[in-house]
This record gives C-alpha cells, structure tokens and sequence, in this order.
C-alpha cells in the first residue's frame, strides 16, 4: 500500500538519521560460537545496517526503513523470523511480526505521519506469508476509517484470517518447504530430547529501530518464537506494550530549578546529575533493589517541566521508541517495553531511556527479577532491548519546530541480561563522522 512522504519543500530536515538493529539475545557464548559462524552473523547484520542507512539518509520514513531492515532479517536463515524461524512442539512454524510508530512533528504544515491514526500493529500465527513484517506494516496502515482500503482499527490479527487478508493486499506466500530449514529442525529435534546446543545460533526476536530525518520514529519486529513452543503460543512481539513500543509527548519549559524537576532532565541537555543515582541501586550480585515511586500521588502523572533554550511559547517533544528480544513470555509478565518507555515519560526526575532500559533489561533488572529463582534455569527472565530516544523544541502555538543551525541528534540505546545479543547500529564519532558497529557480547568478539 502506498503512503505520503514528508514533503521537503514544506519541511527541512532536523534530524541525522539514527537506527539500531538487534538479531536476537539468549543463552550465546563465545565457546559456541565459532569465528566462521560469528563472521556471518557479522557480514548479515553490517550488510542489512548499511542498507537501511542508506535509506534514511536519502529521506526515507522511519516506518519504510525499519520495515526494509526486517524484510532483510527474515530473507536470512541466520535469523529466527521469517525464513529462519524456529519450529513448534508439532513441527510446524507459527510467525509474528509488529509495527509501531509515533512522530516528534505535528503540525498543520504536514500531513500525518504514516501509521500515527493506529500506532501500532501486530500480526500472529503466520505459517506462509513470506514478510511477516509487510503484513504487519499493512495492517497498520490500513484502517478502513472512512476508505475501503480493506483494513480496520484492530490493533492485532491472527491466522489464519490474518493471512486470507495478506492475500488480498497482494503479500507474497511461499510454501512450506521454502520455510523448512535443516539447521532449525536439528535445533527442534535436539529440544524434544533435551540435548544442549552445540553451536549459539541467534534466538528470539529480530527488530530494527529508526528515526528518519523528518522526525518520525519506527520500530518494528519479526519473529519464529520459541523453539518447541505450543501451537497457537502466542508471545511478546506482536502484542504492543511487551515486545515492541514508540510514543511521544510534550514537556512544559522552564527557565528556574524550582526543586520539582526543572532540573534539566532533557537528553539533550545532558545535565543529570545525582537524580539518577536509584538506577544504580542494584546490587553487585544481581539483587534488584525496586525503583522508588517518583510520582507522588497527590501530583498523579503529571507532565514535569524541563530546561529549554528559551522558555516564552516553547514546548520540548520528545520521543522513545524500544524493541526487545528474548524471553517472549517473561517480556510479557511485565510489559517490558512499555514500562521502560513509561519510566521515561512519568518518572519525576527524568531519566534518559539509557537509565530505564538498563532498569528493565539490564543485570538484575525486572526481566532478570520475574525469573525468581527459576533465573539461569529454564531461560525464563533472559533478553534484552534496544531503542531510541530524541527530543525537539517547538513553538507552542504553532508546533513548528524551533530548530538551530546543526541537526538534531537520536540516542542510541541497548542492554541485556543474558550471554548476548546480537545488535548493529550507527553512531557518530567525536568528529561527527558515522561509525558502524556490531556486536553480540559486551566486549569485542
């Protein structure tokens, strides 16, 4: 299905394009993991980065970018979506895949940004359809919402209705063997006898998320699931809120430190000071000291007031968006994605998505913590989370951005709890210069 373009002779460019990908996360380690399979997940994840910066970078949607690094992952046998998906209990593949977007522009000068009338879709239950991914982005973008685009206000579908839809939007199907793949079914063949892998293949869910330089945010995943889940399981990634989450919002200015959290929070204000000291409450052993409440009752959620370059008529908008990995199930339990984005937004003091994924994904954090003492026993509580954040100053009356001279700048954030995930991204060096990176552990391979 078609869909607008920013108009760039309406609006100029405010962002350098950003993205991050992950592959996967799970119980990997470097004495499974030999340099020749390493070197293909490598060449995979730096081929698909490259390609999905390229897009951006020419004025591609955040949505059309990270929609073209899943279509990617899931052509890849290395990768658990798509073609590579893990199999079932019965030996049958069962797919999903999830989109999300949100946008820090809103103003009369634009359209609306792709996908922002739903938000969020997520598809289920797949066993042909050759993108998992495209059936989500139709299902997003699809609303039937006074048209006959042959779409609804569902925010989920499930096969096999799901896939008579994708039919009739013209995806492309395969068969079942083009799905069947001698290493997955090894791998499916070994759990039902309870033999220990061998080799560290990539597990979980596969996602990508984007900010393109109009200001719109995407994420989206893809995923086989478990291996040797049930049939008609039903996990984190298509199901918005535990898997995947985007959304924005505006932040009143000020100019004073009046003690209730003027205090700068902003990312780009990088003034943080000792107000994230409880993220750092956790133990060194891995114990997981509770977040104190930040929002005092009395206030309830209340947006906070931050630091802006000037005050008179000026919002800051700001956006997150994340994408986990992992254990579906345990992401589930407690919302991972969008309790890191909500530490974001409703916390007193601000903290930056860095801070709140570490909270949720990291050593000791909430996935670790719904384990109990099932942790590093039944893989439950392992994975990890990769996201996004970026902010703008727009002029409260128009909502026009206010931009500056330079181009505003993503935030690029990651981290895990388990032996690895694999994760490739850009980021600039201290000359402003791209640098691309890949990584599976948190030290070089």
């Amino acid at each position: 299905m078609a869909e607008p373009k920013p108009n760039s002779q309406q609006r100029k460019p405010l962002f350098k394009p950003t993205l991050i990908i992950h592959g996967g996360a799970g119980a990997l380690k470097r004495s499974t993991l030999p340099p020749s399979l390493y070197n293909q997940y490598q060449t995979s994840l730096l081929t698909y980065l490259r390609s999905t910066h390229s897009l951006l970078k020419s004025g591609s949607t955040a949505l059309d970018a990270a929609v073209h690094a899943v279509t990617l992952l899931e052509d890849d046998e290395l990768f658990n979506c798509g073609r590579g998906s893990v199999f079932t209990t019965a030996g049958t593949i069962e797919m999903e895949a999830s989109l999300m977007v949100t946008s820090l522009v809103s103003d009369d000068s634009s359209p609306d940004y792709p996908g922002s009338i739903k938000r969020g879709a997520g598809v289920m239950g797949l066993k042909n359809v050759r993108h998992p991914i495209l059936a989500a982005k139709e299902s997003l973008l699809r609303t039937g919402n006074g048209s006959q685009d042959g779409g609804s206000m569902h925010s989920q579908l499930v096969a096999p209705y799901v896939e008579e839809k994708a039919r009739e939007w013209g995806l492309e199907f395969m068969d079942d063997e083009w799905f069947w793949t001698q290493r997955r079914w090894d791998e499916h063949l070994r759990g039902l006898q309870g033999e220990p892998e061998p080799v560290s293949f990539s597990q979980g869910t596969v996602g990508c998320v984007c900010l393109d330089m109009w200001g719109g945010v995407a994420v989206a995943t893809s995923t086989g699931g478990l291996t040797n889940k049930w049939p008609g399981r039903i996990g984190d990634t298509p199901t918005l809120g535990g898997g995947f989450w985007a959304e924005e919002w505006e932040v009143q200015c000020d100019t004073v430190d009046d003690g209730e959290g003027a205090d700068g929070g902003g990312l780009l204000d990088g003034m943080l000071g000792d107000c994230l000291s409880f993220f750092n409450s956790r133990g060194r052993s891995g114990d997981y000291v509770s977040l104190p409440m930040e929002v005092p009752l009395e206030r309830g959620l209340k947006e906070k007031m931050v630091m802006c370059s000037s005050p008179e008529n000026r919002v800051k908008r700001r956006a997150v968006a994340v994408s986990g990995t992992g254990n579906g199930d345990s992401f589930l339990r407690v919302a991972a994605a969008r309790t890191a984005c909500a530490m974001v937004r409703f916390s007193e003091r601000t903290p930056t998505l860095a801070d709140a994924v570490a909270a949720v994904a990291g050593p000791g954090g909430e996935l670790q913590r719904s384990a109990g003492r099932r942790w590093g026993l039944t893989g439950e509580g392992g994975g990890g989370i990769i996201g996004i954040e970026a902010e703008v100053e727009v002029d409260e009356d128009t909502g026009v951005p206010v931009s500056g001279m330079e181009l505003g700048r993503g935030k690029v954030v990651f981290d895990f709890n388990c032996g690895g995930m694999w994760r490739a991204w850009v980021e600039e060096d201290g000359d402003g210069n791209d640098m691309e990176n890949v990584m599976v552990f948190r030290e070089p391979y």
